[in-house]
């Protein structure tokens, strides 16, 4: 099978073999070994950290307990001091990527029909299928952190998330996948909702996700739709979502990297807010490396509008107080573009972490403000 990667390993003597999967993007570990629930978490915390991946032959439960205590130790490794934003940024990513190296190296193996043959696992097939496909004929080893993921995308896919812009329940939901963003903080979609029309005619939606903002402007009266996006995930996604809300009649979905052909009286992009590398494929909605996603946007633009019409970029200044951009340098690329700023609307992000102070980024997170960027060709 092309793209598959098989890893070996000796268990009580016998040789073992499972396909490795990781939707995290993470490389099959170098050492593997098989453990039961007389591991202490200290222990496993050790091994884990040496690089060593353990295979769970145990409890499922007690797997799951065994991770949270892992988490536990991870948690409580004292901060360095960062002497700026952008550094107290780096050292965050680097505890967070430590974090996840380590609570993934917990394995669990995988039937080839989805099944876990664990006393107490739950039925894990759907979640499983719904992320990695069809069944084949292999078991698989994939990290416990992971699966645990994939159980929760199933749950948000399966119950699905109200959005107050898209109008009154119960036609109001959008039902994410795994592994396309889901539109958790509500204030952007409500300046998407609220900031004046230039048209009704035509919109384009670029990088569309899980359709979330092509659903809005369709229900604001917008009479067609054409919205890309680069991930085949994302636009089965956003395909489900749009017929679920009954306006397929009005939006289209189109694979495309960035623009559709032709020109629109409005074309709206919402990229990843902050310009640093993702460490992971389902980080690309988060972090955009070298603010490819929104050069892309402001320099394609000019060309992409209709005549009179405009441009509604929606950014979090996030990476401003973070030190990762600066005013000046989004400016310049809206300059370079041959754009002008028609208006700004604003508002202040509503979730959790704004009021955490115990986050390493709350100093940033505080200050933050989200905008719709009202652009126009000069």
């Amino acid at each position: 099978m092309i793209g598959v990667v098989t890893i070996d390993w000796l268990e009580e003597g016998v040789p073992r073999s499972a396909r490795w999967r990781s939707e995290a993007g993470v490389r099959p570990p170098a050492r593997v070994q098989a453990v039961r629930d007389t591991v202490t978490a200290a222990a496993a915390y050790r091994m884990a950290s040496e690089g060593t991946a353990l295979v769970w032959r145990s409890d499922f439960h007690n797997a799951r307990q065994l991770l949270q205590a892992m988490a536990r130790r991870a948690d409580h490794k004292p901060r360095k001091f960062a002497s700026s934003p952008a550094e107290a940024f780096n050292l965050h990513r680097q505890a967070q990527g430590h974090r996840a190296r380590v609570l993934g190296s917990v394995l669990i193996e995988v039937e080839p029909d989805y099944g876990i043959a664990l006393a107490r696992a739950p039925d894990l097939r759907q979640a499983c299928r719904e992320a990695w496909g069809p069944p084949d004929e292999q078991r698989s080893l994939a990290s416990l952190r992971e699966l645990l993921g994939l159980v929760g995308a199933h749950e948000w896919r399966r119950k699905g998330l109200e959005v107050p812009a898209l109008g009154p329940p119960p036609g109001n939901r959008i039902h994410p996948h795994y592994g396309v963003f889901s539109p958790v903080r509500g204030e952007y979609l409500d300046l998407v909702a609220a900031a004046p029309l230039p048209s009704t005619e035509l919109a384009f939606d670029i990088g569309t996700g899980t359709g979330v903002i092509a659903a809005i402007l369709a229900r604001r009266g917008v009479r067609r739709v054409v919205a890309t996006d680069v991930d085949p995930r994302a636009l089965a996604c956003a395909r489900e979502n749009i017929d679920r809300l009954g306006l397929q009649d009005r939006v289209e979905l189109v694979q495309a990297d960035m623009f559709p052909p032709g020109q629109s009286p409005l074309v709206v992009c919402n990229p990843p807010w902050l310009p640093a590398r993702p460490s992971s494929p389902l980080e690309h909605a988060i972090y955009d490396e070298g603010s490819r996603m929104l050069r892309a946007f402001l320099q394609g633009l000019a060309q992409h509008l209709a005549a009179g019409g405009e441009g509604w970029l929606i950014l979090s200044d996030l990476a401003e107080h973070l030190g990762l951009r600066t005013r000046e340098e989004l400016m310049s690329l809206i300059e370079l573009g041959g754009l002008r700023v028609i208006a700004r609307c604003d508002v202040k992000p509503r979730h959790p972490k704004v009021l955490d102070t115990t986050d390493p980024l709350h100093t940033a997170r505080a200050q933050e403000t989200t905008s719709l960027w009202r652009l126009a060709a000069r």
